[in-house]
């Protein structure tokens, strides 16, 4: 905030006390021992003041801005003990190849202590593409695993317990049929859909952003988002619908203030197509989630959480009425910076990871994630993501970190930097409004022009030395040579995975799949809710491709507009 008002006669009297000491310490001191830069800036490139009194937040009222854990504003948590009743979920995030060998992987993290799965599907699944496809030359298997229809996900889940394992899909523009399958897949485990749990990414809007995995355009993407959300709150009441994402934002090169800002913006839209829609927000507002990015810069990332949590639910009461605490919750995931992991010294990534995991943690995550410090390089090996995880480990029962709520609540620092973060969140809100809301400020590129610049910044402090990157522009090793086992992805699994995809089609009931797309296809073109569809064309082994390739026909594919 800054603006130092005295009207307080105790923040009179500390604000002469402050200039005294400026005038009779500080400045002989720093006369002879100049501070090491001329100015220190944050991860974003923040100004960060020499020392913060509560002078920089003279208006802070302890019930208003803070509160107390699972309590309106819900600043200090979602949960009443938070960690020392629940620590949060530790969900590495994995997929390669093919389903078995991710299925091996899920059951070797499980096995060393992982408490939910979080998959990573390959680009063709992701751009709704089949692995025979010719754009999906050279890329099957290579980025995450290999799902073309039900079969893929019956062999990635085989062994796995769905009514006790939560798992988490990163999947967006086809995430109503990956859905669709998991559910299906649960069904001939037996387990009802009323049991499973876990969460789609299904944000279609931090595509177009920041990420560039979508398909359609903006409306008929929003359409199917509203139809899952109504979809679920009726038959899978457990399944996160929406995890809102800032993190892929982060990763384009956003600053923390535009993650913090265009992500809740993202979030209040998806609630408004909700509403729109018909849904009563109490009805669906529960099941949305967030996920967010853990960077460098540990006060900086704090207080993003914090901020978030406030802002979220002010707004979801005041402007969505929403009625029910748990309608009112920020609860997020949080990764460790992808972007931030370097291929020099990749050891030294261990270190980035674990400071980033305790920022993520001092900020109340629900679950977290950890970079495998290889992941510069390739998918991660098992030595490298089991480091990762015990990372975590290490966190919650030899740090202490998880011992008390909000444990920097009250830092002079801290809570100047969560409002500072606020109230620069709330410019943001104005000007996308001023553009018209968030789709009309995508189609003018407004997002994408604000998350460039953030990143070119970015890019000329290190080239400048402004900012030092430890093992890139500083502290070098001369001759380095890569150090630790790289993970590569053996090519025979592209052939077997277009075998296996032919071999379904050749013994599927190819009536029946041409029924229910043709189902789907009507159902798209009269606006009907399209998850009874998807579900049934599902069902019949129709594969991603197959049944993108109707909402292609139907909706076309979007093109992004051009920016300068």
């Amino acid at each position: 905030m800054g603006n130092e008002q005295t009207d307080n006669p105790n923040l009179a009297e500390m604000k002469a006390a402050k200039e005294k000491w400026e005038k009779e310490v500080l400045k002989p001191h720093t006369d002879k021992h100049p501070e090491q830069k001329e100015e220190f800036v944050s991860t974003s490139s923040r100004l960060v003041r020499r020392i913060y009194t509560p002078l920089d937040f003279p208006n802070f009222n302890y019930m208003n801005d803070l509160g107390f854990p699972s309590q309106y504003p819900f600043t200090r948590g979602v949960q009443p003990s938070m960690y020392r009743g629940r620590t949060w979920t530790m969900r590495q995030f994995a997929g390669m190849g093919s389903a078995e060998e991710t299925n091996e992987r899920f059951k070797f993290l499980l096995a060393n202590g992982q408490t939910g799965l979080s998959v990573a599907f390959h680009l063709p699944t992701i751009y709704g593409r089949d692995s025979d496809h010719p754009e999906s030359f050279g890329e099957v298997g290579k980025l995450g695993v290999a799902v073309d229809t039900l079969k893929d996900m019956e062999i990635l889940f085989d062994g796995i317990p769905l009514d006790r394992v939560t798992t988490s899909m990163t999947i967006n523009a086809p995430a109503s049929i990956l859905l669709s399958m998991y559910m299906v897949a649960a069904e001939k485990q037996g387990v009802s859909s009323h049991q499973i749990g876990g969460t789609i990414q299904n944000d279609i809007l931090k595509e177009y952003q920041a990420q560039k995995s979508w398909i359609f355009g903006p409306e008929p993407s929003l359409r199917i988002i509203a139809n899952i959300m109504e979809y679920c709150a009726k038959n899978i009441p457990r399944w996160n619908t929406i995890s809102i994402s800032g993190y892929h934002i982060r990763e384009a090169g956003a600053t923390a203030a535009q993650e913090l800002a265009f992500t809740l913006m993202n979030g209040m839209e998806y609630v408004r197509i909700g509403i729109e829609h018909g849904l009563d927000v109490d009805e669906f507002a529960s099941r949305l989630s967030f996920f967010f990015n853990a960077h460098n810069d540990i006060f900086e990332e704090v207080a993003k959480y914090r901020a978030a949590r406030r802002i979220w639910a002010r707004e979801m009461k005041e402007t969505f009425g929403a009625k029910k605490d748990r309608s009112l919750w920020m609860r997020f995931h949080t990764q460790t910076a992808g972007c931030s992991l370097t291929a020099q010294q990749p050891t030294v990534n261990v270190i980035r990871t674990a400071y980033q995991a305790l920022a993520a943690v001092l900020g109340g995550t629900q679950s977290l994630h950890t970079n495998s410090m290889d992941e510069a390089l390739c998918l991660p090996t098992e030595d490298a993501v089991r480091v990762a995880l015990r990372t975590q480990q290490v966190l919650e029962h030899e740090s202490g970190v998880a011992n008390t709520i909000d444990p920097l609540a009250g830092s002079y620092y801290i809570e100047a930097l969560t409002n500072e973060l606020e109230e620069e969140a709330y410019k943001y809100f104005d000007t996308v409004k001023s553009l018209g809301g968030v789709v009309p400020a995508i189609e003018k590129g407004f997002f994408q022009k604000e998350i460039a610049d953030a990143a070119y910044r970015y890019e000329k402090e290190i080239e400048s030395k402004k900012r030092i990157i430890v093992g890139v522009n500083d502290f070098v090793l001369e001759g380095e040579e890569i150090c630790i086992p790289v993970l590569k992805i053996d090519p025979e699994v592209e052939r077997r995975q277009v075998e296996r995809l032919n071999h379904t089609r050749k013994n599927r009931d190819n009536a029946k799949v041409h029924e229910a797309l043709d189902k789907l296809r009507k159902a798209s073109d009269n606006d009907d809710n399209v998850l009874p569809h998807v579900v049934e064309a599902v069902k019949a082994y129709a594969s991603v491709g197959e049944i993108c390739d109707v909402w292609r026909d139907v909706f076309g594919e979007w093109k992004e507009p051009k920016i300068f």
